[in-house]
């Protein structure tokens, strides 16, 4: 079996990591506003600063890659590549600066109005992801975030008021991005848990909240229009037994359970699994969960599944001690002999898509799509302004591949949004070093550059993919 002929072709982006603008128009701050520039290289992580000094510090979230203004000029580029989908993300503190007004800001709708027509102009379809770790700073300093189980109403005000505006643009929707990032530690920032040292079971009392938010998100959006298609996303880490030994077995099969399964088994199947209440016991932690709370996450279960995937890992009974660690964006693992990995140590396995469309699918049997997955690099640009990316080629040729063989195996894909398919800022570091797109933007780690926009070699590669439905992956 091939692609299917309705297959969504795109890309994948966010507004924190694209839009610039961040103070224009009337938005708000969002958390990822107060997140400095860090840098791999130096081994800097981003701090998060709760008062902004734009005279002392550089916020790369301010500018972006100024998509608020190349909108057009992106799009056309999206739309010469053969786009039928593309993937954004609403930021939150322009249609609500603080997160709990009572009215919208009109010049927030009235932008992605403009980006939803513009696109409609070529035919490309947008998924739009309604919180990509772009929760209102407000909330966050003022009401603990989703801890606050006012919150759950402001996000439910919030995406009713996008539903009801776009509800003849949009069809496919997102709740939250990586929502599987509240069972980690250094998640909770993006939940709004910053404020303060916060207990597990705080944390999880807010990724609880989180859930019931996206349950009611679901349940009216489909009221506002049954035709709409909401989905759930997470960020999948796929985990292999580092060997054979039942103890590195039964490690890993625990690890993917709490990590991979636990929030998909609540957004899809509606309910907690047997393995997330033991935790919840052994841990003595405590939630408020109500049986009202019980009857909106089985009536408000999402349509389809998407995730991202980027790379593997493999566990160990050990890992704590282990010097063998592999990189990763959540998630480290020990490394893999068997894979090779890219400029930021990131294991890249293109078989595992494969037998992780597969895992996934069997578990759920509902529509997947995998909406982030990407090579992050350095890439070079020539005297003669080319860029040669055969090594992001040849990672995206084997993907695909492994795509249409799950195809083969039955699983329902549906759709395809590589990450970053224009330059942006990294979520992690804020570098633009870290580079992921068929264009190249002009903008350097300090935010230097005059954002001009150049087709890279894969962006012709991608096109011919994109022509062909997944049949020429040749190279150029």
């Amino acid at each position: 079996m091939s692609f299917p002929k309705n297959f969504l072709w795109g890309g994948a982006t966010a507004a924190n990591q694209c839009e610039g603008a961040w103070d224009v128009d009337g938005k708000g701050d969002s958390i990822s506003d107060h997140n400095r520039a860090g840098s791999r290289t130096a081994n800097t992580h981003r701090a998060f600063d709760l008062v902004i000094d734009t005279d002392k510090y550089y916020y790369p979230s301010h500018t972006g890659i100024d998509f608020y203004h190349h909108y057009k000029e992106d799009i056309a580029l999206f739309a010469e590549m053969g786009f039928k989908v593309y993937r954004l993300s609403i930021a939150w503190t322009r249609i609500f600066p603080n997160g709990d007004e009572e009215t919208p800001n009109e010049a927030g709708l009235q932008f992605y109005d403009d980006v939803f027509d513009e696109l409609a102009k070529y035919g490309i379809e947008p998924l739009v992801t309604i919180s990509h770790f772009e929760l209102p700073f407000h909330l966050g300093k003022n009401y603990d975030g989703f801890l606050d189980k006012r919150s759950i109403g402001f996000y439910e005000k919030y995406a009713t008021t996008l539903f009801e505006r776009y509800k003849d643009k949009v069809k496919y929707w997102l709740t939250f991005n990586e929502i599987n990032f509240g069972t980690m530690d250094h998640g909770k920032r993006i939940n709004g848990l910053f404020n303060r040292e916060y207990s597990e079971t705080e944390q999880f009392q807010a990724l609880h909240n989180i859930f019931l938010a996206s349950a009611r998100a679901v349940v009216a959006g489909h009221k506002i229009n049954p035709e709409f298609k909401i989905g759930c996303m997470l960020a999948y880490i796929t985990m292999y037994p580092k060997t054979c030994r039942p103890e590195d077995v039964l490690k890993t099969q625990q690890a993917n359970a709490k990590f991979n399964y636990f929030c998909g088994d609540v957004q899809v199947k509606g309910k907690y699994p047997y393995f997330m209440k033991r935790y919840f016991e052994k841990n003595d932690i405590q939630l408020e969960v109500t049986q009202e709370d019980r009857e909106l996450l089985q009536e408000g279960v999402v349509d389809y599944y998407t995730f991202s995937y980027y790379m593997s890992t493999c566990i160990a009974e050990d890992l704590d001690k282990r010097e063998d660690k592999s990189g990763g964006n959540l998630f480290g693992g020990v490394s893999n002999e068997y894979l090779e990995t890219s400029d930021w140590g990131w294991q890249i396995d293109a078989v595992g898509l494969r037998y992780t469309l597969n895992q996934i699918y069997s578990r759920y049997e509902v529509p997947l799509m995998v909406v982030e997955n990407g090579l992050g690099a350095f890439d070079e640009v020539q005297e003669d302004g080319s860029i040669n990316d055969d090594y992001r080629i040849d990672y995206f040729k084997r993907h695909i591949i492994e795509m249409e063989k799950a195809i083969d195996d039955g699983v329902d894909l549906i759709g395809y949004t590589p990450w970053g398919c224009i330059d942006l800022i990294s979520a992690g570091t804020g570098e633009m070093s870290k580079r992921y797109g068929f264009i190249y933007v002009d903008r350097d780690d300090e935010g230097n550059g005059t954002l001009a926009r150049s087709k890279k070699k894969s962006f012709y590669w991608y096109k011919q993919v994109i022509e062909s439905n997944g049949k020429n992956l040749s190279d150029l």
